[in-house]
């Protein structure tokens, strides 16, 4: 086996467990963790298949942005078990069908997944998630709709900041 080989394999089983323990974790905050540390190894699949703008755009917004207001949200909230209300019966049961129903689908895809079994995926090769063609066609092709949006957001934020101000 490759080094990319064993990166990847070592990526997706952290990324399985990771997400394992956010459906099992009991508390908030520590799935919300687990949460994190699925997105970093989804950055570090990114990475290996030659798209490192993906990977950096993964880390930035969801590792960092989301997960950061999930978090708040989760913490502010401030869910005790003696506030939470009693599931009914019916809710477990539906489910509990919904989730089997789940089952059979992922089951029957996987079973039809047989002509994806022997493609590979183009790792090291081609010039597509490089950071360097995105800036090329930015700054290159693109110029004009950048600067219209680059002004757009600077007015969207003098706008949030006269609204948000006191007097």
């Amino acid at each position: 086996m490759s080094t990319t080989e064993i990166l990847f394999w070592f990526l997706s089983a952290l990324a399985l467990v990771s997400a394992t323990m956010v459906l099992i974790s009991k508390n908030p905050v520590h799935s919300i963790l687990w949460l994190i540390i699925v997105f970093f190894a989804i950055s570090g699949h990114y990475v290996l298949l030659n798209a490192q703008f993906l990977a950096i755009v993964n880390l930035i917004v969801y590792a960092g942005a989301i997960m950061v207001l999930f978090l708040f949200v989760v913490m502010l909230m401030n869910l005790n078990s003696d506030s939470e209300p009693q599931k009914n019966s019916r809710f477990k049961v539906a489910g509990t069908i919904a989730g089997g129903c789940l089952m059979l689908i992922m089951i029957d895809v996987i079973r039809d997944a047989g002509e994806v079994q022997n493609a590979k995926a183009l790792v090291k090769v081609g010039n597509i998630g490089l950071i360097k063609n995105l800036g090329m066609a930015l700054f290159k092709d693109y110029v004009i709709p950048f600067e219209i949006s680059s002004v757009l957001f600077l007015s969207a934020m003098v706008g949030a900041v006269v609204i948000g101000k006191k007097d």
